[in-house]
Protein backbone atom coordinates (compact mmCIF):
# COMPACT_ATOMS: atom_id res chain seq x y z
CA UNK A 1 0.00 0.00 0.00
CA UNK A 2 2.89 2.34 0.70
CA UNK A 3 3.53 5.03 3.26
CA UNK A 4 0.73 7.65 3.37
CA UNK A 5 3.37 10.34 3.81
CA UNK A 6 4.91 9.41 0.48
CA UNK A 7 2.14 8.90 -2.04
CA UNK A 8 2.84 6.97 -5.20
CA UNK A 9 3.46 8.78 -8.43
CA UNK A 10 0.30 8.84 -10.57
CA UNK A 11 1.96 9.39 -13.93
CA UNK A 12 4.60 7.91 -16.21
CA UNK A 13 7.27 10.04 -17.81
CA UNK A 14 8.04 9.77 -21.55
CA UNK A 15 10.38 6.97 -22.55
CA UNK A 16 12.67 9.41 -24.39
CA UNK A 17 13.06 12.90 -22.85
CA UNK A 18 14.22 14.70 -26.00
CA UNK A 19 11.75 14.40 -28.86
CA UNK A 20 11.06 17.62 -30.74
CA UNK A 21 7.59 16.77 -32.05
CA UNK A 22 6.38 15.47 -28.68
CA UNK A 23 7.77 18.47 -26.79
CA UNK A 24 6.10 20.87 -29.23
CA UNK A 25 2.74 19.09 -28.87
CA UNK A 26 3.05 19.08 -25.07
CA UNK A 27 3.83 22.80 -24.95
CA UNK A 28 0.77 23.57 -27.08
CA UNK A 29 -1.46 21.62 -24.69
CA UNK A 30 0.10 23.38 -21.70
CA UNK A 31 -0.73 26.76 -23.22
CA UNK A 32 -4.20 25.74 -24.36
CA UNK A 33 -5.36 24.37 -21.00
CA UNK A 34 -3.24 26.58 -18.69
CA UNK A 35 -1.42 23.68 -17.04
CA UNK A 36 1.18 24.45 -14.41
CA UNK A 37 3.73 21.89 -15.57
CA UNK A 38 4.03 18.78 -17.70
CA UNK A 39 3.34 16.50 -14.75
CA UNK A 40 -0.33 17.47 -14.98
CA UNK A 41 -0.31 16.56 -18.68
CA UNK A 42 1.47 13.26 -18.03
CA UNK A 43 -1.08 12.45 -15.34
CA UNK A 44 -3.90 12.85 -17.86
CA UNK A 45 -2.03 10.75 -20.43
CA UNK A 46 -1.43 8.00 -17.86
CA UNK A 47 -5.11 8.04 -16.92
CA UNK A 48 -6.04 7.51 -20.58
CA UNK A 49 -3.54 4.67 -20.90
CA UNK A 50 -5.04 2.94 -17.84
CA UNK A 51 -8.55 3.16 -19.30
CA UNK A 52 -7.40 1.77 -22.64
CA UNK A 53 -5.47 -1.07 -20.97
CA UNK A 54 -8.55 -2.03 -18.96
CA UNK A 55 -10.68 -1.97 -22.09
CA UNK A 56 -8.31 -4.25 -24.03
CA UNK A 57 -8.03 -6.65 -21.10
CA UNK A 58 -11.81 -6.83 -20.64
CA UNK A 59 -12.40 -7.43 -24.34
CA UNK A 60 -10.05 -10.43 -24.22
CA UNK A 61 -11.71 -11.79 -21.09
CA UNK A 62 -15.18 -11.38 -22.57
CA UNK A 63 -14.16 -13.39 -25.62
CA UNK A 64 -12.86 -16.08 -23.27
CA UNK A 65 -16.23 -16.22 -21.49
CA UNK A 66 -15.16 -14.80 -18.10
CA UNK A 67 -18.36 -13.93 -16.13
CA UNK A 68 -16.53 -11.42 -13.90
CA UNK A 69 -15.45 -9.46 -17.00
CA UNK A 70 -19.07 -8.44 -17.65
CA UNK A 71 -19.33 -6.92 -14.17
CA UNK A 72 -16.04 -5.05 -14.54
CA UNK A 73 -17.06 -3.83 -18.00
CA UNK A 74 -20.23 -2.28 -16.60
CA UNK A 75 -18.20 -0.62 -13.84
CA UNK A 76 -15.69 0.81 -16.31
CA UNK A 77 -18.37 2.20 -18.64
CA UNK A 78 -20.26 3.62 -15.66
CA UNK A 79 -17.12 5.34 -14.44
CA UNK A 80 -16.42 6.91 -17.85
CA UNK A 81 -20.05 7.99 -18.16
CA UNK A 82 -19.92 9.57 -14.69
CA UNK A 83 -16.95 11.70 -15.82
CA UNK A 84 -18.81 12.57 -19.06
CA UNK A 85 -16.13 10.89 -21.15
CA UNK A 86 -18.77 8.58 -22.65
CA UNK A 87 -22.56 8.79 -23.06
CA UNK A 88 -24.78 7.45 -20.29
CA UNK A 89 -26.21 4.63 -22.37
CA UNK A 90 -25.11 2.56 -25.31
CA UNK A 91 -21.35 2.95 -24.80
CA UNK A 92 -18.99 0.09 -25.64
CA UNK A 93 -15.42 -0.89 -24.81
CA UNK A 94 -14.33 0.21 -28.28
CA UNK A 95 -15.42 3.77 -27.44
CA UNK A 96 -13.16 3.64 -24.37
CA UNK A 97 -10.24 3.07 -26.72
CA UNK A 98 -11.21 6.27 -28.56
CA UNK A 99 -10.81 8.48 -25.46
CA UNK A 100 -7.82 10.80 -25.87
CA UNK A 101 -5.84 13.12 -23.61
CA UNK A 102 -7.72 16.28 -24.62
CA UNK A 103 -11.03 14.69 -23.66
CA UNK A 104 -9.67 14.25 -20.13
CA UNK A 105 -8.15 17.74 -19.98
CA UNK A 106 -11.48 19.21 -21.11
CA UNK A 107 -13.17 17.79 -17.99
CA UNK A 108 -10.78 19.46 -15.53
CA UNK A 109 -12.23 22.01 -13.13
CA UNK A 110 -9.90 24.71 -14.45
CA UNK A 111 -10.92 24.19 -18.08
CA UNK A 112 -14.67 24.16 -17.45
CA UNK A 113 -14.44 27.27 -15.27
CA UNK A 114 -12.73 29.15 -18.12
CA UNK A 115 -15.12 27.86 -20.79
CA UNK A 116 -18.09 28.83 -18.65
CA UNK A 117 -16.94 32.47 -18.83
CA UNK A 118 -16.04 32.94 -15.16
CA UNK A 119 -12.41 33.80 -15.95
CA UNK A 120 -10.59 35.71 -18.68
CA UNK A 121 -7.93 33.07 -19.27
CA UNK A 122 -7.16 29.50 -18.14
CA UNK A 123 -4.37 30.91 -15.97
CA UNK A 124 -6.78 33.23 -14.18
CA UNK A 125 -9.18 30.32 -13.74
CA UNK A 126 -6.43 28.38 -12.00
CA UNK A 127 -5.65 31.32 -9.74
CA UNK A 128 -9.30 31.76 -8.73
CA UNK A 129 -9.60 28.07 -7.89
CA UNK A 130 -6.41 27.93 -5.83
CA UNK A 131 -7.38 31.08 -3.90
CA UNK A 132 -10.74 29.60 -2.96
CA UNK A 133 -13.05 31.85 -4.99
CA UNK A 134 -14.94 29.03 -6.78
CA UNK A 135 -17.33 26.41 -5.49
CA UNK A 136 -19.09 23.34 -6.88
CA UNK A 137 -22.54 22.60 -5.47
CA UNK A 138 -21.85 25.15 -2.74
CA UNK A 139 -18.63 23.41 -1.68
CA UNK A 140 -15.31 25.21 -2.06
CA UNK A 141 -12.91 23.31 -4.32
CA UNK A 142 -9.28 24.41 -4.52
CA UNK A 143 -7.92 21.69 -6.86
CA UNK A 144 -7.60 22.84 -10.51
CA UNK A 145 -7.26 19.24 -11.73
CA UNK A 146 -10.48 18.06 -10.09
CA UNK A 147 -12.47 16.02 -12.62
CA UNK A 148 -15.95 17.51 -12.93
CA UNK A 149 -18.65 14.85 -12.95
CA UNK A 150 -21.64 14.82 -15.25
CA UNK A 151 -24.22 17.35 -14.07
CA UNK A 152 -21.78 19.42 -12.00
CA UNK A 153 -21.02 21.89 -14.79
CA UNK A 154 -24.06 24.00 -13.98
CA UNK A 155 -23.14 24.03 -10.28
CA UNK A 156 -19.81 25.81 -10.86
CA UNK A 157 -20.03 29.35 -9.52
CA UNK A 158 -18.28 31.90 -7.33
CA UNK A 159 -18.10 30.95 -3.67
CA UNK A 160 -20.49 32.79 -1.35
CA UNK A 161 -17.65 34.29 0.73
CA UNK A 162 -15.71 35.49 -2.31
CA UNK A 163 -15.72 39.20 -3.21
CA UNK A 164 -16.20 38.12 -6.84
CA UNK A 165 -19.87 37.54 -6.13
CA UNK A 166 -20.20 41.30 -6.61
CA UNK A 167 -20.88 41.89 -10.31
CA UNK A 168 -18.92 45.17 -10.19
CA UNK A 169 -15.70 43.51 -9.06
CA UNK A 170 -12.90 44.47 -11.50
CA UNK A 171 -11.52 40.91 -11.73
CA UNK A 172 -14.86 39.49 -12.75
CA UNK A 173 -15.11 38.98 -16.54
CA UNK A 174 -17.64 41.05 -18.47
CA UNK A 175 -19.61 39.42 -21.32
CA UNK A 176 -18.55 42.01 -23.89
CA UNK A 177 -14.88 41.64 -22.94
CA UNK A 178 -15.12 37.86 -23.22
CA UNK A 179 -16.65 38.24 -26.68
CA UNK A 180 -13.72 40.43 -27.78
CA UNK A 181 -11.18 37.93 -26.43
CA UNK A 182 -12.94 35.10 -28.23
CA UNK A 183 -12.87 37.01 -31.50
CA UNK A 184 -9.14 37.71 -31.09
CA UNK A 185 -8.42 34.03 -30.38
CA UNK A 186 -10.40 32.92 -33.42
CA UNK A 187 -8.51 35.40 -35.61
CA UNK A 188 -5.17 34.13 -34.27
CA UNK A 189 -6.22 30.53 -34.95
CA UNK A 190 -7.18 31.37 -38.54
CA UNK A 191 -3.90 33.21 -39.12
CA UNK A 192 -1.92 30.31 -37.69
CA UNK A 193 -3.74 27.84 -39.91
CA UNK A 194 -3.08 29.94 -43.02
CA UNK A 195 0.60 30.31 -42.13
CA UNK A 196 0.91 26.55 -41.69
CA UNK A 197 -0.67 25.99 -45.12
CA UNK A 198 1.66 28.51 -46.82
CA UNK A 199 4.69 26.93 -45.18
CA UNK A 200 3.59 23.41 -46.00
CA UNK A 201 2.97 24.01 -49.71
CA UNK A 202 6.53 25.08 -50.68
CA UNK A 203 7.93 22.20 -48.65
CA UNK A 204 5.55 19.77 -50.30
CA UNK A 205 6.40 21.12 -53.75
CA UNK A 206 10.11 20.81 -53.06
CA UNK A 207 9.73 17.24 -51.81
CA UNK A 208 7.69 16.18 -54.84
CA UNK A 209 10.14 17.86 -57.25
CA UNK A 210 13.10 16.18 -55.60
CA UNK A 211 11.46 12.75 -55.69
CA UNK A 212 10.48 13.10 -59.37
CA UNK A 213 13.98 14.23 -60.29
CA UNK A 214 15.55 11.29 -58.47
CA UNK A 215 13.11 8.87 -60.08
CA UNK A 216 13.90 10.27 -63.53
CA UNK A 217 17.64 9.93 -62.96
CA UNK A 218 17.18 6.31 -61.84
CA UNK A 219 15.21 5.48 -64.97
CA UNK A 220 17.79 7.10 -67.22
CA UNK A 221 20.54 5.16 -65.52
CA UNK A 222 18.73 1.85 -65.98
CA UNK A 223 18.24 2.34 -69.75
CA UNK A 224 21.43 1.69 -71.65
CA UNK A 225 22.29 4.16 -74.36
CA UNK A 226 21.87 2.60 -77.86
CA UNK A 227 25.11 1.81 -79.70
CA UNK A 228 25.55 3.82 -82.92
CA UNK A 229 25.13 1.90 -86.19
CA UNK A 230 28.35 1.29 -88.17
CA UNK A 231 28.85 3.57 -91.11
CA UNK A 232 28.49 2.01 -94.57
CA UNK A 233 31.70 1.86 -96.55
CA UNK A 234 31.72 4.14 -99.55
CA UNK A 235 33.17 3.06 -102.90
CA UNK A 236 36.04 5.54 -102.56
CA UNK A 237 37.16 3.89 -99.33
CA UNK A 238 37.03 0.44 -100.98
CA UNK A 239 39.36 1.64 -103.72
Amino acid sequence: MGDPKFSRRKYDTPAHPWEGDRIKAENELLMKYGLKNKRELWRAQSFVRVLRAQSRDLQARLRAGDPQAKVETDQLLKRCAKLALLPDEGATLNEVLAINTEAVLARRFQTLLYRKGLAYTPSQARQLIVHGHISVNGRKVTIPGYMIKRGEEEAITYHGNSPLTNELHPSRPKPEELAKLKAVEEAKAETKEKDEIHVAKPKLKKMVTTELKAEKEDKEGDIEAPTPAPEAETPEKKE
